[in-house]
């Protein structure tokens, strides 16, 4: 029996083996246990997933976050079918120059997926590598839009900026807030489009087209905020969106605590690094909870009660743990390297593998399961599925630093959005 003939008949077992998992749609974590770590056999035929990261520069410590969950997942479930699983790694450098070479690299070595990279640019740029390499890629922490648009290889498991100002918006409607303000930096693409969709659809959601209340802007790196402060104070409204740069963000902060504004601070993923906290901390700001709101794509305290248990998200916790010791929290930015690399596993074994002698096709056959309108996966940070852009919908939430711990407040549930 030839090699290719071998290796049909053990892609088609396998995949009449599990059929009934791929048939169900949504992966429990028992099925993906049974389906990845139990009883596996011993073959060669192994299997690479690309990282393509910022290994070393400016942006390593950040990217490390994502390469951490990353590895655990893998450490956890390291063979597809009895196939193992190899993380091939290119380092881009947190250099655009790097970055081609390092993506044209990693796609030489025929990854069937790439995970990555930490910073937009970086997965900007290999866009149009994997594009042309049919290689499904799928960015964690990216929320430009430009990286999923109009490229049929790319996914991501967070939400872009604009989605994260509509799930403000929805917060605030389910508290019954019927109007905000907003205070963003000038010539900033993204906190505009935070902004917009933050406005549209507070309007939408409590129609009232004078929802917003108080819109004021502000240079990047100005140091003085009275006089925006002061027009927010006279509005009389109870929760601010504030786009933008972190270090602005902290700036503002502080400077309304010490003119004594009361109001919430309402801010995008990035407020729940430990890099934002650590920023309060230096400037002597008190972490109140009731002053700060932001978005997040993993609770890790487990109050999102609107949902059933999360089985995935308890066993990634208890890895987690036993790894880097009792009581430490993973970042969320582990968390979705975490799922980004069980979601390209999820996809490699629900691919049409059979038809792998065409150059491309299993490229072709991962993208599909992706952007089947029925797929979707349970992953630690909750219930996710693809649009026709490669962008999610899935369980988000609302929360808030309670001194150096962040608590969850308020829960997205995927349907609802």
């Amino acid at each position: 029996m030839t090699y290719r003939k071998l290796t049909k008949l053990v892609f088609t077992a396998a995949l009449l083996a599990l059929f009934m998992l791929a048939a169900t749609g949504c992966t429990t974590f028992d099925n993906f246990k049974g389906a990845f770590i139990d009883d596996p056999e011993d073959t060669s035929n192994a299997i690479s997933i690309g990282v393509y990261e910022p290994l070393t520069g400016a942006y390593k410590d950040s990217a490390q976050l994502e390469i951490s969950g990353i590895e655990l997942a893998h450490e956890m479930y390291g063979e597809v079918d009895g196939r193992k699983i190899n993380l091939v790694y290119a380092d881009n450098s947190s250099n655009t120059d790097a970055a081609e070479t390092a993506i044209v690299t990693l796609l030489s070595k025929k990854p069937s997926v790439v995970l990555g990279s930490y910073g937009n640019i970086y997965s900007l740029l290999a866009g149009e590598y994997v594009q042309e390499a049919k290689t499904p890629a799928i960015a964690m922490t990216n929320t430009n839009p430009l990286i999923t648009q109009n490229n049929r290889y790319y996914f991501r498991v967070c939400y872009i900026d604009a989605t994260q100002g509509r799930l403000l918006a929805r917060y605030l409607d389910s508290i019954k807030k019927k109007k905000a303000g907003i205070l963003l930096p000038e010539q900033d693409d993204a906190a505009m489009a935070m902004a917009t969709a933050f406005r549209r659809t507070l309007q939408n959601l409590t129609d009232n087209d004078d929802a917003i209340k108080a819109y004021e802007k502000y240079t990047t790196g100005d140091k003085d905020f009275s006089e925006q402060l002061e027009a927010i104070r006279r509005s009389g409204v109870e929760y601010v969106l504030l786009p933008g740069e972190t270090t602005d963000a902290v700036n503002i902060i502080a400077q309304a605590e010490k003119m004594n504004l009361d109001v919430t601070f309402l801010g995008d993923m990035s407020w729940g690094e430990e890099s934002f906290l650590k920023s309060m901390q230096e400037q002597e700001v008190p972490v109140q909870a009731q002053h700060l709101a932001f978005v997040q794509f993993f609770a890790s305290d487990g109050t999102d009660k609107k949902s059933d248990v999360n089985e995935q998200r308890e066993a990634f916790l208890k890895a987690y743990e036993e790894k880097y010791g009792a009581g430490q929290t993973p970042d969320e930015a582990v968390a979705l390297g975490y799922d980004a690399y069980l979601i390209a596993v999820d996809a490699i074994q629900r691919a049409e593998t059979s038809s792998a002698s065409d150059e491309g096709a299993i490229g072709d056959a991962i993208r599909d399961v992706l952007l089947d309108e029925d797929y979707s996966f349970e992953g630690a940070s909750g219930s996710i599925r693809f649009n026709q852009s490669g962008d999610p919908k899935k369980t988000a939430y609302i929360s808030t630093w309670e001194g150096s711990t962040i608590k969850a407040i308020y829960t997205i549930e995927a349907s609802e959005q």
